[in-house]
């Protein structure tokens, strides 16, 4: 590898005699006009900060002159530096738009000067083009150093943010519920507004290995390398805030729990995790964004199902007596009826005639005549259907 650029080789001796002869010059040059044209970098007030751009610049014009000479060892330090420099910048939350647009007015001072002193120089227009584009090369060298530095500083940022919200995420949910002044402090660490209400959401891919990475918005807390993937969704009841989990997590079964204070977001997930489960069951159709709020009912029913075993094998002990098929026919119509009270309405929603509907009722009824009179027991029998009724669900899925 040779000592120096073979651009940088065609710059003449005396040109970078004149840049060491004005190097203060230059340098206070090309930080008045940084500062001038730059708004990120316009701070005359902050002497830290100045000396930070004083530097940055003295270093370019210090190793420009260095490698004119032919000592190649310095590229190696000075791409260092500008890296560091690039670093700097990410950190401080700045563009990289900014710093490039510094190297440039950089370059174009350091043209200028090279205008000025061509005639003493004794320049040829080939000459000055090739100093030209030896300035231009030079500045792409720093710029990329410089570019490399920010990557790498942000990924690294963006990597101690994401661990810093899964940690709020572990704070919200965790059990006993952490101490409100934490869960605060986290949230401003992240630039996370703590909001009146929130929800935990359960997710499960729909085929393992596959689902793909979603792109979530950026108020909503997330982990989804848990072996129980898990969101926080703020503001769970604001528009359209189910319906952009459907469209960012189509590859995932969602299950958003229900609204809680943020005290309580420790019951809002385990409820939404306890519906997954049901989900995987298939006593819960999750062609969607569940809600847990509009499955409650069901949610207590399997709570506790030897519970509910022993209230079905109790409640409707007179079915044993029939066929299958006819067991199945007088369950649905019996609950369908004890949920609407209407013979015409249990035959809409059955699809079949009035007529049917009223023969089946009046087999239940001989069957279930002293469960239907106190409004417990109705009560009781309607439960046992109901969980009747999702049990086959769940085997059929």
């Amino acid at each position: 590898m040779s000592a120096v650029s073979p651009a940088l080789s065609h710059v003449p001796r005396e040109f970078a005699d004149v840049i060491r002869a004005h190097m203060a010059d230059l340098t206070e040059e090309m930080i008045r006009e940084i500062q001038a044209s730059v708004p990120e970098y316009s701070r005359p007030g902050d002497e830290e900060y100045v000396r930070a751009v004083r530097r940055a610049v003295e270093e370019a014009l210090r190793h420009f002159l260095v490698r004119v000479a032919g000592n190649g060892a310095s590229k190696g330090r000075l791409l260092e530096v500008y890296r560091a420099i690039g670093k700097g910048e990410a950190n401080e939350g700045r563009p990289l738009d900014s710093l490039q647009a510094a190297l440039r007015i950089c370059a174009r001072v350091a043209w200028r000067r090279l205008a000025v002193e061509s005639e003493t120089l004794n320049l040829s227009r080939q000459r000055m083009c090739e100093v030209g584009e030896a300035i231009l090369v030079y500045l792409d060298e720093i710029a990329a150093a410089a570019a490399e530095g920010y990557a790498e500083a942000q990924i690294k940022v963006a990597g101690e943010r994401e661990s810093r919200r899964r940690r709020l995420l572990d704070l919200l949910v965790s059990d006993p519920p952490a101490d409100s002044r934490a869960v605060e402090d986290m949230a401003r660490a992240v630039r996370w507004t703590v909001p009146r209400t929130i929800a935990g959401v359960a997710l499960a891919a729909r085929s393992p290995g596959v689902a793909a990475r979603p792109a979530l918005p950026p108020d909503l807390l997330s982990d989804l390398d848990r072996s129980d993937p898990c969101l926080i969704l703020p503001d769970p009841e604001g528009p359209g805030r189910a319906r952009a989990l459907d469209v960012a997590l189509r590859d995932w079964v969602v299950v958003l729990g229900p609204p809680v204070p943020v005290h309580e977001a420790v019951h809002s997930l385990r409820l939404a995790r306890e519906a997954l489960t049901l989900a995987r069951r298939g006593v819960l159709a999750c062609d969607q964004v569940i809600r847990c709020a509009d499955h409650l009912s069901t949610m207590i029913i399997f709570r506790d199902e030897a519970l509910i075993r022993i209230m079905r094998r109790v409640r409707l002990a007179p079915l044993r007596a029939l066929r299958p098929a006819q067991r199945d026919r007088i369950a649905e119509t019996l609950l369908a009826w004890l949920q609407s009270g209407n013979a015409n309405e249990v035959a809409a929603r059955l699809h079949i005639h009035p007529q049917t509907v009223r023969y089946r009722l009046r087999q239940a009824t001989e069957l279930f005549s002293d469960q239907l009179k106190a409004p417990d027991d109705r009560f009781e029998l309607e439960i046992a259907l109901r969980a009747r009724a999702l049990a086959a669900q769940a085997v059929q899925h």
